[in-house]
């Protein structure tokens, strides 16, 4: 059984390295879109690549994060979150370095394969480390620390950005690395699906973990991959080999489904989907965060671009958001297990698109209090009321058993919803592959791109008033109540049917 206290030595340690570890990530999804513009500047890059830079990122670690959880849980948590901790620094290191535009998509990739093994496992150890008593408070102090990070990244990036250059936003990760590696290794204690020390479980038997769904995986980063592809280049790409990859990509798809529905240990457990209230909960993730990987993706160019803005002048302008997540959202989770979260589900994404649409305001001539500003605050209440009893709702949506594999696909499917949202949105608004450099274009498409990302929010806020129910009475379990993320919600540790030891 897990035994660190939390007010331990080891404790302290462990708590440290899982919160670093996962800053890693954090931050370089929240600095990483602040530098696009001067990416694309020095790279001499188009639009596409610009999307690519974000995409290939979060393709890789929405296809795999699933898989990441599954190695950790059969390998050792704290063996693949430290070789997730080395990758993600290489392949940081690796787009630092990049020449061109090409090897720094390709590095990007990399990097998600890194956040796919490192995500999973930052909190998967804190579930197995930490003795029952100390667990809840070992989740809540992650999760703030985690967004005390989101909140430094974009100013971090700004200032990186304007200052030594962007591919210092890269290079951070290196440093990280480098102090989480060896406290991992001297502190944290391994644990795996056998037990929690390598050899057993507390009665001393050995339980051999199933397989990992490695077919899954693939039919499923292979389905986003093509279907990303065709919705970027469709502007601007052959027809026929657009069409070719839309067509594989649905059949992906398809044959994905048909794995899972087979496979004696799918990374997709399709029986999850029985529990209605999980499905509209899933329904309404994927249209808020689509609306906001959209908003984040462009805001930061429009800021910049438009405005005429410095980086750090941009990514400071969004701290509003992650400041107002940070103090209020423990008490919108407590307030929606009291009331249930059919409300706060409906309220939060109209709120989001009332901000979004206040930011349809900010032109070549806009102020920081009288035009960004009002549309950031209606923004940060929305995702305040919104995000962390979202993340509850999921969990309280089924058997406490499952509660991992049902975080886990939650994560998953906010990520996926944000990559189609970024491939999709300068489709859907008309730029063209040079908009990034034309203040006026991009002026344009923002507007219209800001339209429909409120439309997304409405309807997800229609999904949850028409099929969210209240929580079930008993649903106080502390990670219900954990803050939630601007870009995914947080990763819950457990693995799906499985007892976490």
């Amino acid at each position: 059984m897990p035994d660190v206290r939390l007010a331990s030595s080891q404790g302290r340690w462990v708590l440290f390295t899982t919160v670093l570890g996962s800053s890693m990530a954090l931050l370089d999804s929240t600095v990483v879109n602040v530098a696009l513009p001067r990416i694309g500047r020095d790279l001499d890059a188009d639009l596409a690549v610009l999307q690519w830079t974000v995409n290939a990122y979060l393709l890789t670690l929405a296809g795999l994060i699933l898989l990441g959880g599954s190695l950790g849980d059969r390998y050792g948590r704290r063996k693949v979150f430290v070789v997730g901790v080395v990758w993600f620094a290489a392949a940081s290191l690796l787009c630092g370095l990049a020449p061109n535009a090409a090897v720094l998509v390709a590095a990007r990739a990399l990097q998600g394969v890194g956040g796919a093994l490192l995500t999973p496992g930052s909190l998967a150890l804190i579930q197995a480390s930490f003795h029952s008593e100390d667990r809840g408070r070992a989740v809540g102090l992650w999760s703030g620390f985690g967004g005390i990070g989101a909140a430094v990244g974009p100013f971090l990036g700004g200032w990186l950005v304007d200052g030594p250059g962007w591919r210092w936003v890269f290079w951070l990760n290196v440093p990280l690395a480098l102090v989480c590696v060896p406290v991992a290794l001297r502190h944290v204690p391994e644990s795996s699906r056998a037990g929690t020390a390598a050899g057993g479980d507390a009665t001393g038997k050995s339980r051999a973990g199933g397989g990992f769904d490695a077919l899954g995986a693939l039919l499923g980063a292979s389905a986003l991959a093509l279907v990303t592809y065709a919705l970027i280049e469709a502007g601007s790409g052959s027809p026929g080999v657009v069409a070719g990859a839309a067509v594989l990509g649905v059949a992906a798809g398809a044959a994905f489904v048909a794995v899972e529905r087979r496979s004696p240990d799918p990374m997709l457990p399709l029986g999850i989907f029985a529990s209605r209230q999980f499905t509209a909960v899933n329904l309404v993730t994927l249209c808020v965060y689509a609306a906001f990987g959209g908003f984040f993706f462009l805001c930061v160019v429009q800021l910049q671009v438009v405005v005429g803005w410095s980086a750090l002048g941009a990514g400071t302008a969004l701290l509003p958001t992650t400041v107002l997540m940070l103090l209020l959202s423990a008490r919108s989770g407590e307030l929606a297990t009291r009331i249930g979260p059919r409300i706060p589900l409906t309220v939060g994404p109209l709120l989001c698109a009332a901000g979004m649409l206040l930011m349809r305001r900010v032109g070549p001539d806009a102020s920081y209090a009288g035009d960004v500003l009002p549309g950031v605050l209606v923004l940060g209440v929305g995702m305040v009321a919104l995000v962390a009893p979202l993340t509850a709702t999921v969990l309280a949506s089924v058997d406490v058993s499952r509660a991992g594999i049902a975080s886990g696909v939650n994560n998953a499917a906010a990520r996926a919803a944000g990559l189609v949202a970024v491939a999709a949105l300068p489709l859907l608004t008309g730029m063209g592959p040079e908009a990034y450099r034309s203040a006026p274009a991009f002026d344009e498409a923002f507007r219209k791109a800001m339209a429909l990302c409120a439309g997304v929010l409405v309807l997800g806020a229609v999904i949850a008033f028409t099929t969210v129910r209240r929580l079930p009475p008993d649903c106080r379990r502390p990670e219900c109540r954990t803050h939630g993320s601007v870009l995914a919600p947080p990763l819950e540790g457990e693995r799906p049917n499985k007892r976490l030891t």
